[in-house]
């Protein structure tokens, strides 16, 4: 196997486009995983650590970029905290502090699991994803980047480079159910927002990322709104019954939070 570590964006995509199969990798917090398991083994690995472009955040006329390697503790612990609360929450709830010193938001959506805990934050703060190759950048919203379980739209030349918000500055709250307090998959997650509408996000319901949004007046209704929008299945983590009843539940604790 060998690894191709570019120093700067316009090389990773120049590198990307001479092999197409290469596997990017930062955090490496699922990639890894993939190997070890032997899910996969490409014949090129694409380090993009040393890419200092995918680092970190910038603002742009009121709108927030959020590099595809900015991590979930940066988000947890920086400034972001205050400006997007329900992503900092979903943030604190991944793995362990060590996984989240390496974890970033871009692995999280280039591995477009139903269970990623950044999605329905995102999604309900209307993100797109910026991705970009040799023959240009294009930005796709994040409910039509992902197409189903770990797959999306994103081409084999191409990179997740960032992703593009504006924030809504709404209460919002996000929410997950595991086996234990930490250290696990979501059997469900919920991203609730409260601003001129209500919206809500949710994971591991799903095979891709659902929006689900109503008037704020029709919040006794938004709970049952939200668990008929799911399409859950039964596995090892929990049963479809289950999840749509977690889904009711955690809706209703979400409104009391943010509905102020």
């Amino acid at each position: 196997m060998d690894v191709l570590t570019p120093r700067t964006l316009p090389e990773a995509l120049r590198l990307k486009a001479e092999h197409p199969g290469a596997w990017p990798i930062q955090g490496g917090t699922d990639v890894m995983v993939a190997l070890n398991f032997d899910r996969g083994r490409p014949a090129t690995m694409l380090n993009l650590n040393e890419v200092a472009e995918l680092r970190g955040f910038t603002r742009a006329d009121g709108a927030l970029r959020l590099g595809s390697g900015l991590t979930y503790g940066e988000i947890e612990h920086g400034l972001l905290r205050d400006v997007l609360p329900a992503l900092a929450e979903a943030s604190r709830t991944v793995g362990s502090p060590q996984i989240r010193n390496r974890g970033t938001i871009g692995g999280n959506l280039g591995t477009s699991s139903p269970a990623g805990d950044a999605l329905p934050p995102l999604l309900v703060e209307g993100a797109e994803v910026e991705c970009a190759s040799v023959r240009g950048t294009r930005r796709v919203a994040l409910g039509e980047f992902v197409t189903g379980v770990k797959r999306n739209v994103l081409e084999p030349d191409e990179l997740i480079t960032a992703v593009w918000l504006t924030p809504s500055r709404a209460p919002q709250t996000f929410m997950k159910i595991g086996p234990r307090n930490a250290m696990v998959i979501a059997v469900v997650s919920l991203a609730v927002s409260a601003g001129d509408e209500l919206r809500a996000s949710f994971g591991s319901a799903s095979p891709r990322p659902v929006l689900v949004t109503a008037p704020r007046d029709e919040a006794d209704s938004f709970a049952e709104r939200v668990a008929a929008a799911a399409s859950p299945i039964d596995d090892v983590r929990g049963s479809e019954r289950y999840r749509r009843h977690a889904l009711r539940v955690l809706t209703e604790r979400a409104l009391k939070r943010v509905l102020i």
